[in-house]
């Protein structure tokens, strides 16, 4: 007992020891490029650049948490103990094209950037890359040392930008104690960035209407970085539309029409250069419906479309909520979640661990699977001009159960509500448990 409560005693002196951010962190952000690259069968993590830039934006507390799982994990150590000092959790686009059938054929490599603090002594970092079956496809670790004369500092890079929301209603933008947005324009001439700031600001609006978010406003700062493109609009490839955009996003990602994303990490770093940021969203200058999100990474939407508030919102639940689609396909053949794994979305399971998910928050005598109440107008035969039917949609995000058929999957894959933010536009609200993980991770981020 005695050598037991002496381990446990130790644990927690690391622990502690790890989330003092001043013993081991510079005030500064480490940038780090990473390509990732390969096929179906095989893939491979490399190490291209880091830079080093003035402040850090992140986390100064709970730096060794990992909270969402995600489909890739960073890990910092301390190089001579050893012990974690920070961790970050993403996933990428190219985890997104394993999945495709192009990648079973073709090698391809993809960007990826991240932010980490810059350590005051040397660290090792390893990024691991796990599949959508949790199995892990690549790992790789390097040496960071601070005094490495080829860490390349940048800093302003001469881009306007202008603050479109500040937390705790402060004059200046307290980048400690809030989650900090940046939002980069795309398609946005240089004559069109007051039509930029006036989106932007329709996008905070559109965020900020929704709860949590309502709630949350105050622990959010949200920066909107005026970077022009030569020409405006976007690309549509299957239009044969190419534009010469900030970030070189396009549709057509994975030959999906509507799905809207860039490979450029790296570029889009070099334009976000000029602020502290956590979380990067970028704005489209277009009426055409599309975007992405993806988790830790980036979210991409249009400005124009009619559904462009809602969209915004749930391509953001994607990129910094971790929250999965509770959508389906009925003529999807891919298993994205197999019954034998646990997904690390909050919203979404395949019933393997479901205590881990929002078991405490279901009556007891409700049925799993739960049937779908038959009183529920089917949301695309609805008016929204009828209200009592709109009444009735949005009422079916407040019932919790485990409604099967999410995660693109029509079977082996349940959701918590019947309707939500996550699975439908028409509705206004995210379902409690949604509601909850949004909550949860804004608290990881700030308290």
């Amino acid at each position: 007992m005695k050598a037991f409560l002496i381990a446990a005693l130790s644990l927690l002196s690391l622990t502690v020891n790890a989330q003092n951010f001043d013993e081991y962190f510079e005030d500064k952000t480490l940038r780090l490029d990473y390509i990732m690259a390969g096929n179906t069968k095989k893939a491979d993590i490399y190490l291209e650049e880091m830079m080093e830039q003035n402040k850090w934006a992140g986390r100064r507390h709970r730096l060794s948490e990992q909270f969402l799982k995600g489909n890739g994990q960073l890990v910092m150590r301390d190089h001579e103990t050893k012990e974690v000092i920070y961790t970050w959790t993403f996933s990428t686009l190219f985890q997104e094209w394993l999945q495709t059938d192009e990648a079973k054929v073709l090698n391809r490599a993809f960007e990826a950037s991240y932010n980490v603090p810059m350590p005051k002594s040397k660290a090792d970092v390893t990024i691991t890359l796990t599949n959508y079956h949790g199995k892990k496809i690549a790992e790789m670790t390097h040496l960071v040392d601070p005094y490495e004369i080829l860490i390349r500092p940048i800093g302003d890079n001469g881009i306007p930008f202008r603050y479109i929301w500040k937390g705790k209603n402060a004059k200046e933008a307290n980048i400690q104690e809030c989650v900090d947005l940046a939002i980069l324009a795309d398609g946005y001439t240089e004559q069109e960035m007051d039509k930029f700031y006036n989106d932007c600001q329709r996008a905070v609006d559109a965020l900020f209407a929704h709860e949590p978010f309502t709630s949350l406003k105050d622990r959010f700062n949200v920066v909107a970085v005026a970077a022009p493109s030569l020409d405006s609009d976007a690309s549509v490839p299957h239009d044969n539309v190419w534009k010469r955009g900030t970030t070189g996003s396009h549709y057509d990602t994975f030959h999906t029409a509507r799905y809207l994303m860039s490979h450029n990490m790296h570029q889009i770093y070099d334009k976000l250069s000029c602020v502290p940021f956590e979380h990067i969203m970028v704005l489209v200058n277009t009426p055409k419906y599309g975007g992405g999100g993806i988790y830790n990474q980036i979210t991409y939407s249009t400005s124009d479309h009619p559904t462009f508030k809602q969209v915004f919102v749930h391509e953001f639940g994607h990129s910094f909520g971790g929250l999965a689609d509770e959508y389906a396909y009925d003529d999807m053949d891919e298993i994205w979640y197999p019954s034998n794994i646990e997904p690390w979305e909050p919203n979404i399971t395949t019933l393997k661990n479901f205590k881990s998910k929002w078991a405490d928050m279901m009556p007891k005598s409700t049925p799993i699977p739960t049937p779908l109440d038959p009183n529920v107008p089917n949301f695309k035969k609805v008016d929204k001009k009828d209200a009592k039917a709109m009444a009735k949609l949005n009422a079916a995000t407040k019932v919790i159960g485990v409604f099967e058929g999410a995660g693109y999957q029509t079977k082996g894959c349940y959701r918590p509500a019947q309707e939500c933010r996550m699975k439908i536009n028409e509705v206004e609200d995210f379902c409690p448990v949604c509601t909850r993980a949004i909550n949860r991770i804004v608290d990881f981020y700030t308290k």
